[in-house]
């Protein structure tokens, strides 16, 4: 699906990603590890823009409109599937459908908060859970997130991930869990310094070599 060879990045002349080599199969499931300042983040938003029509961006700034209700920021998701005049329509004047349609997306994602409510009053979980109902409005084939649960417990992580995959014939992550990338992903790869020092099945490791890995990067950034 996407060959990147040689690739480097850099953010107001720091270099981020250095000399890094990628492959990415349609259908897989890749998790992206490391420690804070890795260059996760940077690395994940060059993917998206190398494969955005076809991918959907849960990102780490969710990106959503506070003075805007939890239907106007999740249907934003559906805006690209319609016409400008259908949208503004639509934006105004809720349609049934997309309302009942928004509503079961949310009841699957455990958000009881009402469509109504402006999501500037939500909960960091709450909030998390309305970006992620945009990202899955968008309907696409691929899924890119940044830390898409990061404000949930281990419990609800584990449920909401199960439904990105069902959804998603590709799901790229950036995840702090281990537990959750060893039992979810094919593949692990880990930055370090924006270099890759990690790329492996996630059959072929363990929680203990995963810690271990963390630990030893952690101890050296």
């Amino acid at each position: 699906m996407l060959q990147i060879e040689s690739l480097s990045l850099s953010y107001r002349d720091t270099r981020v990603i250095d000399d890094l080599d990628l492959s990415i199969k349609r259908g897989e499931s890749l998790a992206i590890v490391g420690p804070s300042g890795a260059g996760k983040s940077t690395l994940l938003s060059y993917l998206y823009q190398q494969l955005k029509q076809d991918a959907a961006l849960c990102s780490q700034s969710q990106g959503l409109v506070d003075g805007l209700s939890v239907f106007h920021n999740v249907y934003m998701g559906a805006l690209a599937r319609h016409s400008a005049v259908y949208n503004l329509l639509n934006l105004a004047w809720p349609m049934a459908g997309r309302r009942q349609e928004v509503e079961l997306l949310c009841r699957e994602l455990y958000l009881d908060a009402p469509l109504h409510k402006p999501v500037s009053s939500l909960s960091g979980g709450q909030r998390q859970r309305v970006a992620l109902a945009r990202a899955l409005y968008q309907e696409k084939t691929t899924f890119i997130g940044d830390e898409s649960f990061s404000a949930l417990d281990p419990v609800m992580a584990q449920r909401l991930l199960s439904l990105v995959k069902a959804r998603h014939e590709t799901v790229i992550m950036v995840l702090h869990d281990s537990e959750l990338a060893l039992s979810h992903f094919d593949r692990i790869i880990g930055l370090s310094d924006g270099k890759l020092v990690l790329d492996k099945p996630a059959s072929l490791l363990d929680g203990e070599q995963l810690a271990c890995f963390f630990d030893t990067q952690m101890a050296t950034s």
